[in-house]
Order: structure tokens, then C-alpha cells, then sequence
């Protein structure tokens, strides 16, 4: 099983300020920024590397992200690994005695599927498995 970073996000209180940031002081490029209404949250994208530096802003204070950034702050919300296969990633985690988040993979609405290993079961850090197919 092949395994990359894909992205690591950082939940921001101040999207602009957070870009500013990344763009000036570390010379990051903006590939995308969007809104994800679905997650509740704003996102953009700096690539870095083979992987991406993710921003996420919440849009609400009743998001994952918003309840996140309240309880810790700003900083590391996950790392996400990208895999060539999804469903053989989470049955090596469950044999291993991983508690995922979810029994079946999301669905993004790009189509890409992914699955959230539980902090607890990962040394204290959220995990997202991205599945991404060969040179995609």
C-alpha cells in the first residue's frame, strides 16, 4: 500500500490574515479558495511539495471546525494520507484495533472518498484517509 501526505489543514480563525501569512512570510502560492457549505467551512488550498498546506475558516459556530477552534484554538486540525485504496486502508486500521470515525468512506463532492481515524487511536492526532488513484 502506497501512502503520501496529501494535506495537512490548519483551522484559522482569520482566513485573510492565515493567507497572508503562508503567502508572504513562506511564499506559498493560493491554488483554490472556496466555501464548502456542506462542511461548513472555508478552504483554501497552498500547495507545498508533493502535498498541500489546507486553511480551513469555519461559517458557523456550530461546525466540527468551529467547535474545534473554540475548544483548542488555531492549529493543526489533521493530517490527511492520501491511499491508493480506501476500503484496504480502513481494514488494515480495524485489524490493527483502529477506531474510525465512520463504518464506509465519505464522499466529497468532488467524488473523492475518505475516512477519519479517531485521535485516540492514532497518538492523539485526527488522520484522514484520501483516496486517490495513481497519478490523479
Amino acid at each position: 500500500m502506497s501512502i503520501h501526505i496529501h494535506h495537512i489543514a490548519i483551522v484559522v480563525d482569520d482566513l485573510d490574515e492565515a493567507l497572508a501569512f503562508y503567502q508572504q512570510a513562506l511564499g506559498l502560492t493560493l491554488a483554490e479558495r472556496r466555501a464548502v457549505p456542506e462542511e461548513e467551512v472555508e478552504i483554501a488550498f497552498l500547495p507545498a511539495g508533493e502535498g498541500e498546506i489546507e486553511l480551513l475558516r469555519p461559517l458557523d459556530d456550530r461546525s466540527g471546525v468551529a467547535r474545534f477552534l473554540a475548544k483548542r484554538g488555531e492549529g493543526v486540525h489533521h493530517v490527511c494520507l492520501r491511499v491508493d485504496d480506501v476500503e484496504a486502508a480502513m481494514a488494515r486500521l480495524q485489524a490493527a484495533g483502529a477506531h474510525l470515525l465512520s463504518e464506509t468512506p465519505q464522499v466529497n463532492p468532488h467524488g473523492v472518498r475518505y475516512v477519519f481515524v479517531h485521535p485516540k487511536s492514532a497518538h492523539g492526532v485526527l488522520v484522514e484517509l484520501y483516496e486517490v488513484k495513481g497519478d490523479e
